[in-house]
């Protein structure tokens, strides 16, 4: 497989053992770090397509590493952590995490989860050259191409999952999509995320394209139901 991986933990003996699983799986451009420093240099020169990031490493921590990440790849990050509190996870999802396990865990899940971030990739990939590059709705405006977003002409920034996300909602719009089929058609069927999850997302996508995030007007909450991307605000 052409995917490149970057796997980061300070614990040496758990990124060989998810090493020999993907060799297994044929993944062969893999990468190790071992600190948060490390990863961020090799994550620019490698550009990776996932990178496995350890919350807790010696110089850097993961929540950091994955926010400078942020300033230039929209690469799958899966977060590994032995903590299993939901604020720890909305913590890693909302600073542009995608997905969070927790230790201990099986080196074979964790190569699952990687393929589940490739499978997602491919989707986007696929959708894409089948539409338009450029969606509109109301005042936003999406370029799939660059992965750019605009509000009345002005760029707004977005993580890589608030990107899907916004660009599922503008495909829809007008629709109502539950929770269950954002789950599906962003982050995979088989995720296993924590459900405060697309609320989390939800509120920082409006943050981003609503006058006014708290009584937002474009994207809408349909209560029992999930959420609709308005074309046009009342």
């Amino acid at each position: 497989m052409n995917s490149k991986i970057l796997l980061v933990d300070d614990e040496k003996d758990i990124i060989d053992l998810i090493q020999e699983v993907l060799l297994q799986d044929g993944f062969h451009a893999i990468q190790k770090a071992y600190t948060g420093l490390d990863a961020l240099q090799i994550c620019r020169e490698f550009q990776p397509d996932v990178v496995v990031l350890d919350i807790m490493l010696p110089d850097l921590g993961g929540l950091e590493v994955c926010k400078k990440i942020r300033e230039f790849s929209y690469c799958s990050i899966l977060f590994l952590s032995s903590k299993n509190d939901d604020i720890d996870k909305i913590l890693g999802l909302s600073c542009g995490g995608d997905d969070y396990i927790t230790k201990p865990f099986s080196p074979r899940e964790v190569v699952f989860r990687i393929k589940a971030q490739l499978r997602r990739q491919q989707y986007q990939a696929t959708l894409g050259s089948g539409c338009s590059d450029t969606l509109c709705v109301g005042p936003l405006s999406l370029d799939r191409e660059s992965c750019r977003a605009y509000k009345s002409g002005q760029e707004i920034s977005l993580t890589g999952r608030e990107f899907l996300l916004l660009s599922y909602l503008m495909e829809n719009a007008d629709k109502i999509i539950s929770k269950e089929r954002l789950y599906e058609q962003v982050w995979g069927e088989y995720s296993s995320i924590c459900d405060n999850t697309i609320m989390v997302h939800i509120r920082h996508i409006r943050e981003k394209i609503e006058d006014t995030p708290s009584s937002p007007q474009q994207l809408i909450t349909v209560k029992g139901l999930g959420y609709k991307l308005k074309k046009r605000t009342d």
